[in-house]
């Protein structure tokens, strides 16, 4: 997920700087951050059905806003930073999703396709409603799982940055997302 001409070190330090008051940190980190969520908002949105009301360009406006609002977060380093950019982009999406079924009375809500969440379905390209029913429902059952299906679908992150929010081992995390997935491949099954 870092970009080719900025090192992961480099953009930690920026986070940690920002987290400690330093506000000329967060104009050197804003670039980089606007271009990554810019990215993982086009990803997300890239295999929308014609018609898709949300663009990248709000999904990743919407997400920043929801970061800048987290005054007392800490940030560690960059792992940890885009982990909770997909915790917020799950709730827009979920968010979006909710007001388009409203608007239409409950009725055929719109669906939010994610490219990743394709294999999870086996081909099936389920709603995010009912993917956000499904995370929940694992993280009721195991946190963690739940935790690196959306670190790596709504994240981009990569199993090593996923280990290190997630504090075990790459393996781990393999391991886990392979339960995962064949749970919620089971859950969304039509």
């Amino acid at each position: 997920m870092t970009g080719p001409d900025l090192p992961s070190p480099e953009v930690t330090q920026w986070l940690i700087d920002w987290t400690g008051g330093n506000k000329s940190a967060l104009d050197k980190l804003t670039p980089f951050v606007y271009s990554e969520l810019r990215r993982l908002a086009a990803a997300f949105l890239r295999s929308q059905p014609p018609g898709q009301t949300l663009q990248p360009t709000a999904l990743v406006h919407e997400a920043y806003l929801r970061l800048a609002e987290r005054e007392r977060l800490e940030w560690r380093n960059r792992a940890h930073f885009f982990g909770i950019a997909a915790q917020c982009m799950r709730e827009i999406l979920v968010d979006h999703a909710r007001s388009l079924g409203a608007a239409k009375r409950g009725g055929d809500v719109k669906k939010v396709a994610l490219e990743t969440a394709i294999d999870i379905a086996g081909g099936r390209v389920p709603e995010i409603m009912d993917l956000d029913r499904a995370l929940s429902a694992l993280a009721a059952m195991d946190p963690r799982k739940s935790r690196v299906v959306e670190l790596r679908y709504f994240g981009g992150l990569t199993t090593s940055e996923m280990a290190e929010v997630v504090g075990v081992s790459p393996a781990t995390i393999a391991r886990e997302l392979r339960v995962a997935q064949a749970w919620l491949h089971h859950e969304l099954r039509v």
